[in-house]
């Protein structure tokens, strides 16, 4: 797939999100909210790492915008932002604190809040993905496979513990939520569906781990020539 091809797919997982009945039914039910919230972090936001955002605006720019755009992907401040420890960390308290504090009621209540809320989840997303699966120049930070793989595995338990403390809670933690079984299936829809997807971006990036380590050993092991073709070689 090529990365204008992940660009639309991203682009039609946020409409899908954001227009139509996904989320008529969010300001009915606390599971349409939930389904809302795991396509923005889960799927549109790692969709558009992989589509190369930084580098498509750059190609669409020119002149003093594209200047400013380079100057900003090279600015401390963004490889700041970046960086795996505090996209990790930014993603999870994202993750936490919007289900556990006013701000969620609020955004049900209001809707710049409610849109300052998905802003704020699909950024923490690509924020948190950029660092795995990132292919801009001014983004891509290589970390090692094992540091990748520990990083993904690090963030399921995130999701399964956030989603577990939804459904154990013993009333409706929002008042435009006010039905605990429509609470406790979004807090499954969070559990089951966030588990599902990073076991599966474990999974895949421990495949590309394998490839990445078999091409590796096939350049390692690839014979040398001594020679060039019709010359006798100089090697005893």
């Amino acid at each position: 797939m090529t990365r204008s091809r992940f660009l639309i797919a991203s682009l039609f997982v946020s409409i899908l999100a954001l227009v139509g009945p996904i989320p008529s039914l969010a300001h009915r039910y606390f599971w349409a909210h939930m389904v809302q919230h795991l396509l923005l972090t889960l799927s549109a936001a790692p969709l558009l790492v992989l589509g190369a955002p930084a580098m498509a605006l750059l190609r669409s720019t020119r002149g003093g915008l594209r200047r400013g755009l380079v100057a900003l992907f090279r600015s401390r401040a963004f490889h700041v932002m970046t960086h795996p420890l505090v996209a990790w960390i930014g993603f999870a308290l994202v993750m936490w604190l919007t289900h556990f504090t006013p701000l969620y009621q609020r955004a049900l209540e209001n809707e710049f809040v409610h849109a300052f809320e998905h802003a704020l989840f699909m950024g923490a997303g690509v924020l948190f993905w950029t660092p795995v699966i990132g292919a801009d120049p001014f983004t891509k930070r290589r970390m090692a496979w094992p540091v990748r793989l520990g990083y993904l595995v690090a963030a399921l338990p995130l999701q399964s513990f956030l989603g577990l403390a939804l459904y154990s809670a013993t009333r409706p933690l929002y008042e435009g939520y006010p039905d605990l079984a429509d609470q406790r299936l979004g807090a499954t829809i969070m559990w089951i569906g966030g588990d599902f997807i990073f076991v599966l971006a474990i999974a895949l990036t421990v495949g590309a781990w394998m490839r990445a380590d078999r091409a590796e050993a096939a350049r390692t092991d690839a014979p040398v020539p001594l020679g060039e073709p019709g010359r006798a070689s100089s090697a005893p």
